[in-house]
């Protein structure tokens, strides 16, 4: 049995498994103090401290050694330790930085949410909306990228991608051999393949499930419809892929399957990962066994019009004498 150690986030005392992360210890909890994440994923080993947006202060190392750590941490990075203080949303030092890395984020990330398929669903534009300034500082040119599809199905949008190298650690972790990675370096750092149209595994379509912006999209979905007005729905099959356990959401738009995408949790990241048949090749609702339709938080835009039970309006029945009053009432006031 693991030992267990304390660690208050904002004023909350959470008791852990030793070497639990910051992050994920913030999630315990759960709610507003959870610092967001654009680049860690717990399915992916090695993701993580990369973006920067989950940096928090850190004002207690220890019950050991109390002192207060010099500079922010990334969560995502940093291990708990018995009796450690952390402040997150309540720091304004946190806020004022964490400001600053959405900033940098979008730099060179172009304003086309009004076309991109990943509105709605997006992290940045979280991000954007609770952190971002109102304009920029930067001055320069921005960096821009032709569209490529690095597959038969999935298209590479690199004017948005900020290198989170989500795709990066799936393709390596779930696929039998990686083609695509990160070119050059620097401020010249590209997602990209030596060979277009070289992403063609069985599991490839997990690389937009992945993908926190919309660098990565799904071409069979691209400028279908917006992803507010479909209807996500849970649904299985009995998926031949051996890797593959076929539970997947449908996003209906009236009787239309649009797209079929892998099951995530409260966090946004997938649950189980999918292959490519249950992805692309089946999208008639007669190939699904239809569950319930998926939880959606109030919080997002997709929650408009998406009704998940349908609770009836009870009727209430008078009792009889109330009923009987009711009836002299109206025999008065009618005039024969």
């Amino acid at each position: 049995m693991s030992e267990k150690v304390k660690v208050t986030i904002d004023g909350i005392t959470v008791e852990v498994d030793n070497g639990t992360t910051i992050l994920n210890a913030a999630r315990q909890i759960g709610g507003d103090i959870v610092p967001p994440a654009m680049c860690y994923y717990s399915k992916l080993e090695g993701s993580g401290g990369k973006c920067r947006t989950c940096i928090v202060k850190v004002t207690k190392g220890s019950e050991k050694d109390p002192r207060p750590m010099p500079k922010l941490v990334a969560s995502c990075r940093t291990t708990v330790m018995d009796g450690m203080e952390v402040l997150n949303i309540t720091s304004p030092e946190v806020l004022e930085a964490r400001a600053g890395v959405v900033e940098i984020l979008l730099i060179n990330h172009p304003l086309d949410c009004p076309v991109c398929d990943q509105a709605g669903e997006c992290d940045l534009q979280n991000l954007g909306y609770e952190h971002g300034l109102q304009k920029t500082r930067y001055e320069f040119e921005r960096r821009t990228f032709e569209r490529i599809d690095i597959g038969d199905k999935i298209q590479l949008h690199m004017n948005r991608c900020i290198l989170c190298y989500r795709c990066v650690f799936t393709a390596d972790q779930i696929t039998n051999k990686r083609v695509h990675g990160i070119l050059n370096r620097g401020d010249h750092s590209e997602i990209s393949t030596y060979i277009q149209q070289a992403v063609d595994n069985d599991f490839s379509g997990n690389v937009i499930d992945v993908c926190p912006v919309g660098a990565l999209t799904d071409r069979t979905f691209r400028f279908k419809n917006r992803v507010w007005f479909t209807k996500p729905v849970d649904a299985h099959r009995n998926c031949d892929h051996e890797k593959c356990n076929g539970k997947v959401t449908l996003w209906y738009k009236g009787e239309d399957v649009l797209r079929v995408t892998a099951r995530k949790d409260q966090f946004g990241e997938v649950e189980e990962f999918i292959c490519n048949t249950c992805r692309f090749d089946k999208k008639a609702t007669s190939d699904w066994t239809i569950e319930h339709p998926t939880h959606i938080d109030d919080t997002s835009v997709i929650a408009s019009n998406h009704y998940e039970t349908l609770k009836p309006i009870p009727v209430i029945k008078p009792n009889a004498a109330l009923q009987a009053a009711n009836e002299i009432e109206l025999h008065k006031t009618v005039k024969y």
